[in-house]
């Protein structure tokens, strides 16, 4: 059962978590003891976070050594908030590429562009890494940054 502390119920971080389109940064740890952080692409699930990647990508063989992680969903202007925990990943195949498929709609609005050709391309093995947390902690700084904004972009 996963604990979920902080700002948010369970049920406004679940939401924060089903709605939010930006990719989740996952870390792990290397072989070697040091540790990795990657952002990836997810969908929030049953409960789970599911993310899609290159099945000969390193994490993949980081994952299926040791399957702890950390994750952080924030988002990247002003006010800032989300949610941050830890718990277990699992790999498998998706050699369907359904996930991946799902992943590109929800962040490219489709599977038309070239990166997406490029990742659906058949002589691409793509693995499935579900994020089961046991922890979820929440937190949210509109209140403090009510009136702050991003700066302007250079223009």
């Amino acid at each position: 059962m996963t604990t979920f502390t902080g700002r948010w119920s369970r049920e406004e971080a679940e939401s924060f978590l089903r709605e939010t389109t930006v990719p989740v940064r996952l870390a792990c740890e290397r072989p070697d003891g040091s540790l990795w952080m990657l952002s990836l692409w997810f969908r929030y699930r049953g409960g789970a976070l599911w993310c899609a990647t290159a099945s000969d990508a390193d994490v993949v063989d980081y994952l299926r050594r040791d399957d702890r992680v950390a994750f952080e969903v924030s988002t990247n202007d002003p006010p800032y908030r989300g949610v941050r925990g830890e718990g277990a990943a699992t790999v498998a195949g998706d050699d369907d590429k359904e996930l991946l498929r799902e992943l590109l709609e929800r962040y490219l609005g489709g599977t038309e562009s070239s990166l997406a050709r490029r990742l659906l391309d058949d002589g691409r093995d793509e693995a499935t890494v579900r994020v089961d947390p046991n922890r979820v902690y929440s937190w949210d700084f509109s209140d403090r940054m009510a009136d702050a904004a991003p700066p302007d972009e250079p223009g």
